[in-house]
């Protein structure tokens, strides 16, 4: 009979706990792990009072989070409108440069007309082409604005031949050869005719620096010489020296033969 009591009592405290929900179970689990006492738990009438004071503070937290997005969106699009503008501008700015350079490609194209004139004719056209002063209309002005323009340009002339003549420096030129005062002249050259009798003609090359243009000059002279014994021949390279007067035309005497003719 112990054991049918003790059976009925666990039932019916069974059907007690199933009656009373898993809230109460949960509840005092709760409360016996914190160690508190199930009793003084607040009321489930002020829950809900707690819940509505912490909304607004979520609301208030969540609404400068959703501003936020939206000011970085309109940043964004101001952003772009002036990366828009910028390009249109830039855009405008390129034909008005293009327009004030001027086309180098077709002017280097297109040829001079006047560089085949000569140049008395280039000279003429631009004078043509300059403009004229309106201030002179009579002759007598017009004559004397050309002596005016004559005296200018003979004065530049007169500047420049200066300026040339100062910066050119002249050469020193062939010093002159040494002699003894009252010395007979002394002369080399070349056979050039030894037909008559004790008489030879004697080409003398002389060759000396211009003095302004410092070229070499080359120019011949003939004389005429006397020969005693007739021993040069044509082609053959003579000394003679400066003698008295020997006939109508001879004033030179062979002294001797440097070089037979080969």
């Amino acid at each position: 009979m112990s054991d049918e009591n003790k059976e009925t009592t666990d039932e019916t405290q069974d059907e007690a706990q199933q009656d009373a929900g898993p809230v109460a179970d949960e509840g005092s689990s709760s409360s016996q792990a914190a160690g508190e006492d199930p009793s003084s738990a607040p009321p489930a009438s002020d829950a809900p009072e707690a819940d509505s004071s912490d909304a607004p503070a979520s609301e208030a937290d969540e609404a400068p989070a959703e501003e936020a997005p939206a000011a970085d969106a309109a940043d964004a699009k101001a952003d772009e409108g002036s990366s828009d503008d910028a390009p249109a501008a830039e855009a405008e700015d390129a034909p008005a440069a293009e327009a004030d350079q001027p086309p180098a490609a077709e002017e280097a194209s297109e040829p001079d007309p006047d560089a085949d004139l000569p140049w008395k004719e280039r000279r003429r056209l631009e004078k043509s082409r300059r403009q004229r002063k309106a201030g002179a209309s009579g002759p007598e002005e017009r004559k004397a604005e050309r002596l005016e323009a004559r005296k200018r340009k003979a004065a530049l002339r007169r500047k420049q031949r200066a300026a040339a003549k100062a910066a050119h420096t002249a050469g020193t030129g062939t010093p002159p050869a040494e002699r003894e005062s009252n010395a007979a002249k002394v002369r080399q050259g070349i056979v050039v005719s030894s037909k008559g009798d004790k008489s030879i003609t004697v080409r003398i090359d002389i060759a000396r620096r211009h003095r302004t243009y410092e070229k070499i000059v080359r120019r011949s002279r003939t004389l005429h010489a006397h020969d005693e014994r007739n021993e040069a021949g044509e082609g053959d390279v003579v000394q003679v020296i400066e003698t008295r007067p020997l006939s109508k035309t001879k004033r030179w005497r062979l002294v001797e033969v440097l070089e037979k003719a080969k």
